[in-house]
């Protein structure tokens, strides 16, 4: 049986998927994932091993990370988990399973995986979004990632807030070393702590304390749809795709699908704006299927 591994590198979970040729899960698993480079490597193959002995069958390895590989020294960059920042994770993966892997980012797998057959499917340009403990996204032109020159083409959570308000100027540190980016607003931590105070992280449970009548928890919520409205306005602004896709947990917020479209045409230059706001088909499952589809095309 021929299959192609997936593997998804994820802040707090760590996730792989078996597909066979014709696309089906035949194996998913989730595991921790270690706050250590090394305890990264060791999951990796751990869970390789575990699933090819199951499925009796070796295949081919697809690793999706937050962050890329920089092009002049084929290191990690840009990764929130920034323990893997500075590790040379190809070759660290080729060497434990003795195979060739290839990574890409997180937030590209996800946009590859619903431009294939999930959300996207049937648009020319797909910019995805993930919202979760960190802030990124990818772009799908006509099948194809779009990496860019510099291998960053939608870096978009490391663009500053567009149209702050005086009391979100200049913004909070982020662990880039600027202020004011839209993952330090944007992303699941950011949001919690804006409900709850500095020591919160988890966003979940605010819709179901708003909808209990929870004040703080409703502002939250409020402010965050709008911050996205203004953040993708200006993707809308520059790219103009024909679809946005938001996959990561706060995906899962309903009501931003249609408050954030209403919110976004006072900022997007034009006198009309149908992009549709799609919620990711294959919701979190979204990067690990793209991840196994690093592979398709040889």
């Amino acid at each position: 049986m021929a299959i192609r591994l997936g593997i998804d590198l994820g802040g707090t979970k760590t996730e792989i998927v078996a597909l066979d040729a014709a696309g089906a899960i035949r194996l998913r698993r989730r595991a921790p994932t270690p706050p250590a480079y090394a305890g990264v490597i060791a999951l990796i193959g751990e869970l390789v091993e575990a699933a090819e002995a199951e499925l009796g069958a070796r295949g081919s390895l697809g690793l999706g990370i937050p962050g890329s590989l920089s092009p002049a020294t084929g290191l990690v960059r840009g990764a929130n988990s920034t323990w893997l920042n500075g590790g040379r994770l190809d070759r660290d993966i080729t060497e434990r399973l003795q195979r060739p892997v290839r990574l890409g980012n997180d937030a590209n797998c996800l946009a590859m995986s619903e431009a294939a057959d999930g959300a996207g499917a049937g648009f020319r340009t797909v910019f995805a979004v993930i919202l979760g403990t960190g802030v990124g996204a990818g772009i799908v032109r006509d099948g194809r990632i779009l990496e860019g020159r510099n291998r960053i083409a939608g870096e978009w959570g490391h663009n500053p807030l567009p149209w702050m308000t005086a009391a979100e100027y200049p913004g909070r540190a982020c662990w880039c070393g600027r202020a004011g980016c839209i993952e330090t607003f944007l992303a699941s931590p950011a949001m919690a702590a804006a409900a709850e105070g500095p020591g919160a992280r988890d966003a979940g449970p605010l819709a179901a304390r708003a909808a209990a009548g929870d004040a703080a928890a409703a502002a939250a919520l409020a402010r965050h749809a709008d911050r996205l409205a203004r953040a993708l306005a200006h993707v809308v602004n520059l790219l103009d795709p024909d679809c946005i896709i938001l996959g990561g947990g706060l995906s899962n917020l309903a009501h931003l699908y249609a408050t954030v479209p209403a919110r976004w045409r006072d900022f997007v230059f034009s006198d009309t704006v149908t992009t549709p706001l799609l919620r990711a088909a294959h919701g979190d499952s979204s990067g690990v299927l793209g991840a196994a589809r690093l592979w398709d095309g040889g």
